[in-house]
C-alpha cells in the first residue's frame, strides 16, 4: 500500500466514524468527492478493501473498523 492510499483510507475511516446515523456509505463517498478529497472510484476501492478486511459490515464500521478509525483519529491529533 502506498502512503497516499493509507492516508485516503484513514480519511474514509474517520468520515465513517463521524457520519450521521441517517448517512450511508454512498453519502460519505459523495461528500468526499465533492470536497475533492478523493474520487468516487478511489473511495469505492477503499470501501471494498475495508469490507474484505472486515472493517465495514453492512455499511457500518465493525469492531475492527472502529479500532482502525480510532487509530486514524489519534494519528491526526496534534
Amino acid at each position: 500500500m502506498t502512503q497516499d492510499y493509507e492516508l485516503l483510507e484513514q480519511v474514509v475511516l474517520l468520515a465513517l466514524l463521524h457520519k450521521e446515523p441517517d448517512e450511508s456509505v454512498q453519502d460519505i463517498l459523495a461528500m468526499l468527492e465533492e470536497s475533492r478529497a478523493m474520487t468516487t472510484a478511489e473511495g469505492k476501492e477503499i470501501i471494498s478493501n475495508l469490507e474484505k478486511e472486515g472493517a465495514i459490515v453492512d455499511g457500518k464500521l465493525s469492531f475492527v473498523g472502529m479500532a482502525l478509525a480510532n487509530k486514524a483519529q489519534e494519528a491526526f491529533k496534534l
